[in-house]
């Protein structure tokens, strides 16, 4: 019998408890640790990616908890803390020639074959220690070390301007990749299923939600429900290829409008106007237009809007409590201590309960992000979009 899971599959550590950096663009808090209590305690996720298990480091800490009793390599891969089930991930960034650079998502069974990878990137990237490093390969060339070793390897925020597969790199998958072994790809931020599916050749592959989280509140803002018989690398592997029922049972992302690359808009200035015949932005005259994800798919769509494959799993646009208005550092930390994680509340809780704890206002707001009758102020230019007030209003 398969039961289903959330799963945040690409988050990010900041540094190590040595105070030594991984991503240099995220929170220091971000250790290993808070990672894991942030995910299990707190935002209900039950399985994660950390994305930079390749650092020595990070493994040296996992061995750690490993040999502690603190955490559980499982025999099917992945490592289990508490009740959250961890994949050891690795994102790198790939330069084809004459092309735009992309990034990849690397995840590996066990610490065995990540420390395998550690080894064949440190001859071909500039610092193994540190977090999405270019590495001098071709794709096709990581694909097959990833496959070789029974891992999976998925493109990630796949339509960003910001070094994404399509927003950066090509127009086609096949170009730069080899298709078959591409099962999955990530949506990223400022996409959603309708807007993913306009592409045919996507039409085969598991779409994925993450939340890319630089910084713990972040954990959690995009996920899935995957159905598993238990979490495992193995089963989650069985799911991102559709095998034996195992499947992504439905995508939690935030309104696409909410994500930093929605909208093209000036760099300079952020204004939506269309540039002028010599490039520049006619509000400023900045010449640096940051091409939006949904002009983009317009592009390269040769699909009508809302036609999908039969196994294409419902995608549910939500606002995480972070996003509300009015609902604070402290006001979060009661709903943490009082109510339950945030999956609880976002998804299980019966709004009189939450009034009983948070009052008429907070739970009105609460309620009417699960229903969707927010107003969202468009993000562009690395701009996030903004929750403003309730539709109609």
């Amino acid at each position: 019998m398969l039961s289903s899971f959330f799963a945040d599959l690409h988050i990010h550590i900041g540094g190590t408890m040595s105070g030594k950096a991984v991503k240099i663009t995220a929170s220091r808090k971000m250790t290993l640790h808070s990672i894991l209590e942030e995910a299990s305690e707190r935002k209900g996720m039950e399985i994660i990616g950390v994305i930079d298990a390749h650092a020595p480091e990070v493994q040296a800490e996992l061995q750690e908890l490993i040999d502690r009793k603190m955490a559980m390599a499982h025999p099917d891969g992945g490592i289990y803390y508490k009740r959250t089930l961890l994949l050891l991930g690795c994102e790198v960034e790939i330069k084809e020639p004459n092309r735009g650079e992309a990034h990849f998502l690397c995840y590996m069974p066990d610490l065995r074959r990540m420390r395998l990878f550690t080894e064949w990137l440190a001859v071909r990237c500039k610092n193994v220690h540190l977090s999405s490093q270019r590495v001098y390969t071709s794709l096709l060339e990581l694909q097959h070390f990833i496959d070789r070793h029974e891992g999976l390897m998925i493109p990630a925020h796949i339509f960003t301007p910001h070094k994404g597969l399509y927003g950066s790199c090509t127009d086609h998958l096949s170009e730069v990749a080899d298709p078959g072994l591409v099962y999955a790809v990530e949506l990223g931020l400022s996409a959603n299923t309708d807007m993913a599916d306009r592409l045919q050749e996507l039409h085969e592959k598991t779409f994925v939600t993450n939340s890319d989280a630089h910084s713990l509140q972040k954990i959690g803002r995009e996920y899935q429900a995957i159905l598993l018989k238990q979490p495992s690398f193995h089963e989650w592997a069985m799911a991102m290829r559709r095998e034996q029922g195992r499947r992504v049972a439905s995508n939690y992302g935030l309104s696409p409008q909410l994500g930093k690359y929605h909208q093209t808009a000036c760099q300079g200035c952020g204004s939506i106007e269309q540039e002028n015949e010599l490039g520049r932005c006619p509000a400023c005259g900045y010449k640096r237009m940051v091409r939006g994800v949904s002009q983009r798919i317009d592009q390269l769509a040769d699909v009508p809007i809302g036609v999908h494959p039969t196994h294409r799993p419902p995608y549910v646009e939500q606002i995480p409590l972070e996003f509300l208005p009015g609902i604070g550092p402290k006001m979060r930390q009661k709903i943490y201590e009082q109510i339950g994680t945030e999956m609880d509340v976002l998804h299980r809780v019966d709004e009189e309960i939450l009034c009983q704890v948070l009052g008429e206002k907070v739970t009105s707001t609460i309620a009417k992000a699960r229903r969707g009758e927010l107003l969202i102020q468009a993000g562009r230019a690395g701009i996030y979009g903004k929750v403003m007030e309730e539709k109609g209003e």
